[in-house]
């Protein structure tokens, strides 16, 4: 699957490894081909404008998915979903992951660096990219209202 990745600064912060390269180099092992939607480094820099880089991949059929990272996945999230097609979704637990693939369709995965250690971002990057879309008509019917 080809995967966009943007993070803002956050995920170059210390202490801690740098999550950014660690997750890209993880999806890579993963056989997936990502596509690097910056930054990269720990300068400050403003999450939408990576929200922003990563929806219009995923939106111009670039990338089939797109996965975000900043210090919560709150406001970078926020920043994807101000795009119509986008279904970003912040996920902490394994449960989260999958029921945003299989109830929302969510098509982004927002992660924080702050709030979630490394080894469980890779979990949760796991269960979302094995999880389907379920489909159902309920589902479908309310991924269908949001545009």
């Amino acid at each position: 699957m080809k995967i966009a990745f943007g993070s803002d600064h956050a995920g170059y912060e210390d202490p801690g490894p740098h999550f950014k390269p660690a997750l890209m180099a993880y999806l890579e092992e993963l056989g997936h081909e990502v596509v690097d939607c910056g930054t990269n480094g720990p300068d400050s820099v403003d999450y939408p404008d990576f929200g922003q880089k990563v929806a219009d991949a995923v939106l111009a059929g670039q990338a089939e998915r797109g996965i975000l990272l900043c210090g919560t996945g709150i406001g970078i999230s926020i920043a994807a979903n101000r795009n119509r097609g986008i279904r970003a979704a912040v996920c902490c637990t394994e449960e989260m992951a999958q029921l945003a693939r299989e109830h929302n369709d969510a098509n982004v995965l927002c992660l924080g660096k702050r709030t979630t250690p490394l080894d469980r971002c890779k979990k949760l990057i796991d269960v979302w990219l094995a999880t389907p879309f379920s489909g159902q008509e309920r589902h479908q019917r309310r991924v269908d209202k949001l545009g």
